[in-house]
């Protein structure tokens, strides 16, 4: 292990650009109070941003480099670390520590995210909070940066609350509007059902392993839950990974805490693509392969993880078919994708896991981006029946959302093809069980390749259907088209870090990944001995069915669309419930409205009314009348007339004597 101590660099970079970007924004509002027309300084915030961002990423470049001078059983690097809370048993220690996991999340994190603050440079130009806004991006990649950098569980607990804080912070950006607001409470509240359950299984990895420290973990995990350990110890555990991956649930939008995501759409469009594309929701994933020994010890438990992320992949996937807004296809969208992960992580393919979180961060920020781009242009119109014939109007989004709608529909040689097949042939080769898993998978993987193709042609093909005397549709500035540019050639191009076997290329994020994923590859290999592989010709034909399957329903989706709306409209007249069924995420968040929101919020009312109101302030304000009442009847019998005090004085003695009196006998 290396010690570095610039390591601090990498998450101060960001924070320090935060720090330095609600400065402007003060300074602007205190230039806008003597002067509410004046520019003030918050103009400046994008550069700040930038520069900061740019600053991280070339750090993440440089630990980059040191890992790789490194021999492969050796690529640590850690920062100097102080003891933060002794607890008497053990300390929690402040660390930072790169291996080869945390570093491919930070170039991720920083380099799709420089990309995105170049974008939003454009896209918030003219905004009142624009300083302010730059200021919440920023501390989101400091959060985040926290999250995969940190030595122990507690310092990951820490960037996982501030990427929650920050969602909320940017999610309700333009709370004035109202809906903003309401979905970044939504987002804030559910995130916290997740955050309790890591929470509590932080507690008992706590008590079964006597440490936090995330090395020391994966260390203990495999030993303490072997078959020779206790079998309480390995129970807890094994409990604590459940728990863990609950929190993961609620992080990365996994059913049944994936309702809140769709609904993160009210924020600005950077937002959607930080958000849902390279940070916040990649975390469930990040920890999953982090604790990886933990999980795979546990059959049971990596079953749940597969099924759990299949019915998401299917849930969502259909979800995203008949949807109208843009922005909700690719919400709907990167829910079912970080499906394929967890189907992945269940299945014991955590390289192939990163491997997919990696290319979705290319073409669902170029889509994401690209489809901000087109409301940009539509001036903030997001109903694709109110578009169409854009691809004559704005060529350059064009080009680039179609590159980022092969990637993520599958088509051969795009860099989602390899990422999402890696996944699906590691579900067929587990057999038994995993096999009607597969069949799911791929069937959210055409579902896939329509809904995404169905969006292109609604929005780029066909007649044009918005209002051209009132809206001009035109191309977004150089600064937004520039990040689109190169995510488009990083969706192209990003399959060759995951080349299949078959290929007999070198799979260079699996072998990059091995120290970190090798320990729970090692006890899913002596739970399978002598099980089931996949042999050369059944990988080319999985191959061969994936490219099939995705070519097929590309040419289906452009079919289906090629009138507009119309499909949509028919779908809706011919099958309404089907409709209403697909489009509200097949009922749960009506369900959770119903069953939860409504209920509590009545208790919440009769609590307050009854309880608060009736009860707690119907007591004080009693107490206060009784007081007031008394001290008016004293008040009145002080007449000033001596007789009259005479005469309660006779009368107090005569009831004191009457009183002793019946006392003794």
């Amino acid at each position: 292990m290396h010690e570095h101590a610039w390591l601090w660099l990498l998450p101060a970079a960001p924070l320090l650009g935060s720090l330095a970007c609600a400065v402007l924004h003060f300074l602007t509002l205190a230039a806008r109070r003597s002067r509410p027309d004046a520019r003030g300084p918050g103009t400046l915030g994008a550069t700040v941003a930038v520069l900061a961002m740019a600053g991280a990423f070339g750090l993440a470049v440089l630990a980059f480099q040191a890992l790789r001078g490194l021999p492969p059983d050796d690529r640590v690097l850690r920062s100097p670390a102080w003891e933060w809370i002794s607890t008497g048993v053990f300390p929690i220690d402040v660390a930072l520590v790169i291996d080869p996991l945390s570093s491919v999340m930070t170039l991720v994190i920083t380099g799709v995210g420089l990309l995105i603050h170049v974008y939003a440079s454009g896209y918030m130009k003219g905004d009142p909070g624009y300083a302010k806004f730059f200021a919440y991006l920023n501390l989101f990649v400091f959060a985040m940066l926290l999250l995969v950098l940190s030595s122990s569980l507690p310092g990951l607990f820490i960037g996982w609350e501030g990427v929650g804080l920050c969602s909320y912070l940017l999610i309700g950006f333009w709370y004035e509007k109202g809906w903003p607001a309401e979905a970044g409470q939504k987002a804030f509240v559910m995130n916290r059902i997740g955050d309790a359950c890591f929470l509590l299984g932080t507690f008992l990895i706590a008590r079964s392993l006597g440490t936090l420290d995330l090395g020391a973990i994966v260390q203990a995990a495999p030993g303490a839950m072997s078959s020779q350990a206790s079998g309480g110890l390995a129970a807890n555990l094994a409990l604590a990974g459940l728990l863990l991956f609950a929190g993961a649930c609620g992080k990365s939008a996994q059913i049944p805490l994936f309702t809140w995501l769709p609904d993160a759409m009210a924020g600005p469009t950077p937002v959607s693509a930080l958000i849902h594309a390279a940070t916040m929701v990649t975390a469930g994933v990040y920890l999953l392969v982090r604790l990886n020994p933990i999980f795979a010890a546990s059959p049971a438990l990596m079953l749940l993880v597969a099924a759990i992320g299949a019915a998401t992949a299917l849930v969502a996937g259909s979800s995203a078919l008949l949807q109208r807004d843009i922005k909700k296809v690719l919400a709907y969208s990167t829910v079912s994708q970080l499906g394929f992960m967890f189907l992945g992580l269940g299945t014991g393919a955590f390289a192939a896991a990163i491997f997919h979180l990696v290319t979705h961060a290319f073409f669902k920020a170029l889509l994401f981006l690209g489809a901000g781009s087109v409301i940009h242009g539509m001036h903030e119109e997001q109903d694709m029946h109110r578009m169409g014939g854009l691809a004559r109007r704005m060529p350059q989004t064009f080009a680039t959302f179609l590159a980022g709608a092969a990637a993520l529909s599958g088509l051969p040689l795009m860099s989602g093809f390899f990422s999402k097949d890696e996944i699906l042939a590691s579900a067929c080769a587990h057999g038994g069980p995993y096999w009607a898993l597969w069949g799911v998978g791929l069937f959210a993987a055409a579902l896939t390749a329509f809904y995404t193709w169905r969006m292109v042609a609604l929005t780029f093909f066909g007649r044009e259907r918005f209002d051209a005397a009132h809206v001009h549709p035109h191309e977004s500035p150089f600064s937004m088209t520039m990040p689109l540019w190169i995510l488009a050639v990083l969706s192209v191009v990003g399959g060759a870090l995951g080349l299949p076997e078959v290929t007999h290329l070198p799979h260079l994020l699996g072998e990059w990944l091995e120290p970190v994923t090798e320990p729970g590859a090692r006890l899913l290999a002596a739970q399978h001995a002598g099980g089931e592989h996949l042999s050369a010709g059944v990988e080319w034909a999985l191959l061969g069915l994936g490219a099939a399957i995705a070519l097929v329903f590309a040419h289906k989706g452009f079919y289906a669309c090629e009138k507009g709306p119309e499909w949509d409209e028919a779908v809706a007249r011919a099958k309404p419930k089907l409709s209403e069924f697909l489009t509200g995420a097949w009922g749960l968040d009506r369900f959770y409205t119903r069953a939860i929101v409504q209920p509590l919020v009545l208790l919440a009312f009769g609590i307050a009314v009854v309880v608060d109101q009736f009860a707690i302030d119907g007591l004080v304000d009693g107490s206060g009348a009784l007081a007031r009442t008394l001290g008016a009847r004293a008040r009145s019998m002080a007449t000033g007339q001596i007789a009259a005090y005479g005469l309660w004085m006779g009368a107090a003695a005569a009831f004191l004597l009457l009183f002793f009196l019946l006392r003794g006998s």
